[in-house]
C-alpha cells in the first residue's frame, strides 16, 4: 500500500513516515521546508520527498494521503486530494489504526515536559528489555532518532493537544486510545488554536475518556490544572507524584547540585542514583516517567539503574559546545514556565556562574502577545539577556520587557546578535539559545566566533 504523507517533514510526520516504512509500506511525501536532518533521515529510508504543495505530485496515485496539521484549504494538494476522491486521514489516525492497534499505549500529555518524560520512558522500558515502539516530538539521546516500531506490545507516544487535522479539530491525543497515561502540569498554551484554558480542559477531558478501567492514570498531584482534569471525569486508577511532599510516587535531590536523586513507590521502596539531568522540572519528569514504566513490570531498582545512563534529548538543555570555559546550550523552552525553570535549575547546577540567554520568541502564542505579561519575569534571574525581535511583535512586547532593564539587549539581526554577545561573554558563563525554531544559525555562529577568536 502506498501512502503520501502531506508535511513530512515535521517531527511528528516524519516519525509517522519513519514508522510505515517500517510496516512494510511505500512512503512518499511533500513539504515546504524539504532539509536536514530529516530529509536526510527520510531519503535514507528510501523515502522520496517532493518540495512543495502543487497538486501534480498526486499524480502518483497513492492508495491514501496521510494529512498533517499545517495544511489546509485553499492549498493545490489539498484541494486536487479532494476533487480527485483520493481516500485521506489524519498522522494521528493513521497512527493509531496501523500502530497503536493492540499494543500497550503509554501516552505523555501536558503543556512541558512531555519529550523528555517520553523519551526517559521509552529508555527505561529499552533497558529493561521491553523494546517498546515510540513516537516522539525530539530525538532521545539513548536512540538517535524519534521514531522506532519497537518489537514489544508497549508503544510510547508524545501525546500533544495540538488539533489533528484541518478536518478534525480535535486535539491529536484523542486517537491514540492510551492504558497508561502520564499528565504532567497543564497551563494555557497554542493560543492560535484554544480561545482559553476552559477549551483546553474540554480536550484533556475527552482524552481521558478513552483511558480504559483496567488502566493507569499517573498525575502531578501539585498541579491544580491536573486535579481540575481529574474531577470533570476519571474512570481509571489514578497514581500520583510529586517533589518533596506526599504522594503515592515521591522524588528529592540528595545534594544542592541536583546531581543525584531519591525516588520512592507506593510499596515505600526507594533507592537513589546519579544523573546527568539538572532541574526540579526534569526531576517531576523522570518521576512520572518511572511511574508510569510500573505499569510494564519495571522495578524501581531497574528504573534508577536506566535513568542514570540516561543521555538526555536533543534541543533539550543540551551543551552544544564549549569553548574557552564558555558552556553553550540549545533549548527548545518557548513558554514563561519552561524559561524559568530552566535558568533556574542551571543557576542552582552552577552556583556563581553567570547564565546568559539569547531567546527567539518564535511560537504562534508568543507572537500573539499571550504571554508578554509573564516573559520578563521569566527571565529575571538570567544575568543576561539577547532578544531577537521578531518583526510581528508590537509596542505592548516592547514594553513588556523593561523590567529587565540594563540586562537586556534587543536585535532585529542574528549576525548582530552573535557579535554583541561573542563581545561580552565571559570564561565559565552558560549560554542558553532557547527557541522552538533553528535561530538563524546563531548558536552555530556563536561557536565559530568564539573558535575562532578564543581558542
Amino acid at each position: 500500500m502506498h501512502i503520501h504523507i502531506l508535511g513530512i517533514c515535521g517531527t511528528f510526520m516524519g516519525g509517522v513516515a519513519a514508522l510505515a516504512r517500517a510496516a512494510g509500506f511505500k512512503v512518499t511525501g511533500c513539504d515546504s521546508n524539504v532539509y536536514p536532518p530529516m530529509s536526510t533521515q527520510l531519503r535514507d529510508l528510501g523515502i522520496a520527498i517532493h518540495e512543495g504543495f502543487d497538486a501534480s505530485q498526486l499524480d502518483v496515485n497513492p492508495d491514501c494521503v496521510v494529512v498533517g496539521n499545517v495544511m489546509s484549504r485553499g492549498m493545490d494538494v489539498v484541494e486536487a486530494m479532494l476533487n480527485r476522491g483520493i481516500p485521506y486521514t489524519s498522522g494521528p489516525r493513521w497512527l493509531a489504526e496501523h500502530v497503536l492497534h493492540k499494543r500497550h499505549v503509554m501516552a505523555v500529555a501536558g503543556t512541558h515536559g512531555k519529550t523528555t518524560t517520553a523519551s526517559l520512558l521509552a529508555w527505561i522500558l529499552e533497558d529493561a528489555g521491553h523494546a517498546p515502539g515510540f513516537l516522539i516530538g525530539g530525538v532521545p539521546g539513548n536512540f538517535g532518532m524519534s521514531a522506532s516500531f519497537g518489537e514489544s506490545k508497549y508503544f510510547v507516544v508524545e501525546a500533544d493537544e495540538y488539533d489533528t487535522a484541518f478536518f478534525d479539530k480535535r486535539a491529536k491525543f484523542v486517537h491514540y486510545n492510551p492504558r497508561t497515561l502520564v499528565l504532567n502540569n497543564l497551563e494555557y498554551d497554542h493560543a492560535d488554536i484554544y480561545a482559553d484554558l476552559d477549551a483546553i480542559f474540554w480536550q484533556f477531558h475527552q482524552l481521558m475518556r478513552t483511558v480504559p478501567g483496567a488502566g493507569r492514570v499517573v498525575a502531578n498531584a501539585k498541579d491544580a490544572n491536573v486535579s481540575r482534569v481529574i474531577d470533570m471525569g476519571c474512570w481509571t486508577p489514578v497514581e500520583s507524584f510529586i517533589l518533596d511532599a506526599e504522594a503515592d510516587w515521591t522524588a528529592a535531590f540528595v545534594d544542592s547540585s541536583e546531581r543525584r536523586i531519591r525516588i520512592s513507590n507506593p510499596a515505600g521502596e526507594s533507592g537513589e542514583t546519579r544523573w546527568q539531568l539538572a532541574g526540579r522540572h526534569n526531576l517531576e519528569n523522570a518521576l512520572a516517567a518511572i511511574a508510569a514504566s510500573h505499569s510494564a513490570g519495571v522495578t524501581l531498582k531497574q528504573a534508577l539503574a536506566a535513568i542514570s545512563r540516561f543521555e538526555g534529548v536533543k534541543r533539550r538543555m543540551e551543551r552544544t559546545a564549549t569553548v574557552a570555559d564558555i558552556a553553550i546550550y540549545d533549548d527548545f523552552a518557548h513558554h514563561p514556565t519552561a524559561i524559568r525553570r530552566t535558568i533556574a535549575a542551571m543557576k542552582r547546577r552552577y552556583p556563581g556562574r553567570r547564565v546568559l540567554v539569547a531567546i527567539e520568541p518564535r511560537s504562534n502564542t508568543m507572537k500573539l502577545g499571550v504571554h508578554n505579561a509573564e516573559l520578563a519575569a521569566s527571565l529575571a534571574e538570567a544575568d543576561g539577556v539577547w532578544m531577537f525581535r521578531p518583526a510581528e511583535m508590537n509596542a505592548e512586547f516592547d514594553e513588556s520587557l523593561q523590567p529587565l532593564g540594563t540586562r537586556l539587549r534587543v536585535f532585529t539581526d542574528y549576525d548582530r546578535l552573535v557579535n554583541d554577545v561573542a563581545s561580552k561573554v565571559l570564561s565559565g558563563d552558560q549560554v542558553i539559545f532557547m527557541s522552538n525554531g533553528g535561530f538563524g544559525g546563531a548558536r552555530q555562529t556563536l561557536t565559530a566566533v568564539l573558535q575562532r577568536t578564543r581558542s
